[in-house]
């Protein structure tokens, strides 16, 4: 971007490389794929650079997607080793879920830039409500759908996950724990997902965002390389740290974890969104 300071580069790369270690260990522990700790860290850092706000928030979605793409290859290696992936949800599960990213993406990259803020904060706030207050059962079985209204859910999940820049996690997790899954087996599958998610949807951001003006040094479109080159292998190598808190604690604390994660972001999100 035209005028930006090489100190605000240098805190741009500091604040990549925080969010690169939290949104990895996030990814292993929750199967959020690292985003929504990524786009938050990414927009905030964007905004002091004095960046264009119609961009800001699409620059940090993009970004992420990209880093998710890598992260959540980690993490679910890390979590099929432990047998915690529905293999046969994700073959199910994955025709739609690239719908629904298609559509989210498209939307993402030509709507104004504070829709995608209360997308992503109402979303966040909705989850962390669910996962803090709703008591998961005792033994867990999933329930039995049609193939239609899985795929329904897929194109959901995948369109808001994509919208908010996310790698399936925050609505994977809790949707699929709601439907009768294990919240360990919820975070494996939701981590594997992260990659139909991250792939096409960086890709239809680069493309979307191509030519535009005021965009960051590095950037491809709506993704800026920088920030993905120092995140990328941050959020590989702390995931699977994640990935072994994410088996070794109680599951009624890692929903708790994960609400009380999402609700704190969501509540940051929803100020800068009244304050602008």
């Amino acid at each position: 971007m035209d005028g930006i300071s090489t100190t605000a580069l240098i805190e741009l790369a500091a604040v990549a490389v925080g969010a690169g270690i939290g949104g990895g260990i996030l990814a292993g522990l929750l199967g959020v794929g690292g985003g929504i700790v990524i786009v938050p860290a990414l927009y905030f850092a964007l905004t002091l650079t004095g960046m264009d706000p119609e961009l800001t928030m699409k620059v940090a979605v993009g970004t992420s997607l990209a880093t998710i793409v890598f992260t959540s290859l980690s993490s679910g290696w890390g979590h099929y080793r432990r047998e915690a992936i529905d293999t046969g949800l994700i073959r199910l599960w994955a025709p739609s879920l690239l719908v629904g990213v298609v559509l989210g993406s498209l939307a993402g990259g030509h709507v104004s830039g504070n829709v995608l803020i209360a997308v992503f904060a109402t979303v966040a706030l909705a989850v962390s409500a669910d996962m803090i207050l709703r008591k998961g059962r005792a033994d867990p079985e999933p329930r039995d759908f049609s193939k239609p209204v899985w795929a329904a859910f897929g194109v959901f999940a995948g369109g808001i996950s994509a919208m908010m820049g996310i790698g399936g996690g925050t609505i994977g997790v809790p949707l699929l724990n709601f439907l009768g899954y294990d919240i360990r087996r919820a975070v494996g599958t939701s981590a594997a997902i992260g990659f139909i998610i991250g792939l096409p949807g960086a890709i239809i951001y680069a493309l979307s965002g191509l030519g535009n003006d005021g965009l960051p040094p590095f950037s491809l479109g709506y993704v800026n390389l920088l920030a993905a080159i120092v995140i990328i292998p941050l959020t590989m190598t702390f995931s699977q740290l994640g990935v072994k808190l994410a088996h070794a604690i109680p599951r009624r604390a890692l929903r708790l974890a994960f609400g009380a994660f999402l609700l704190i972001t969501s509540m940051r999100m929803f100020i800068d969104l009244i304050a602008s």
